[in-house]
């Protein structure tokens, strides 16, 4: 399989800045199309703030891809540990559940060659797009933007419909799947 080269572009770990986040599925496929594979991206989303400590100010799980506002907490941390602490728990269920239910046409659909070895990608390779803000009105630009995608492409008609963003704890609703923290820049 020839894969296209890629732009590489270098993470900025600056103190206080948020980040604007985007991860593409595997040759945009849409691998997130379901209930139960969107709900490992929310319990990876939950464990990340935990574990890394940052703050999720706003996301999306579309069919193919996922868009996150956040913001790290700590002076000092890698973009890298932050992309890998939400991806692989995700791709570590996603290939235990197709072993699982013995899908193999999936399983080898979704594993390609890294040099001599193989390798299951439920996510494009690399940290995906990111790009760091730092004032307030870039970020409730991005989150509207954010919380817009599906109305964008025709999954629904106002943002607040769509349970697998934080569009509806944005707008105080009820029913939020996760909810998001409070935008605070220091």
């Amino acid at each position: 399989m020839n894969i296209p080269h890629r732009k590489r572009r270098r993470a900025i770990n600056e103190p206080g800045h948020a980040h604007f986040l985007t991860c593409s599925c595997w040759q945009q496929w849409p691998l997130l199309n379901g209930d139960r594979s969107r709900r490992w991206v929310l319990e990876a989303m939950q464990r990340l703030r935990t574990r890394l400590r940052v703050t999720i100010w706003a996301y999306v799980i579309m069919p193919e891809h996922v868009h996150i506002l956040l913001r790290p907490q700590d002076r000092e941390y890698e973009m890298r540990r932050i992309l890998a602490a939400l991806k692989a728990p995700v791709a570590r269920r996603a290939k235990a559940h197709l072993q699982a239910t013995h899908n193999r046409e999936w399983l080898i659909r979704l594993t390609t060659s890294h040099g001599k070895r193989q390798v299951f990608r439920s996510w494009q390779p690399g940290g995906g797009y990111d790009q760091n803000l730092w004032s307030e009105r870039p970020i409730q630009e991005v989150s509207d933007y954010i919380h817009a995608n599906p109305v964008r492409r025709g999954l629904v008609d106002r943002p607040t419909d769509w349970i697998w963003s934080s569009a509806r704890s944005h707008a105080g609703l009820p029913g939020s799947l996760l909810d998001v923290d409070k935008v605070v820049l220091d």
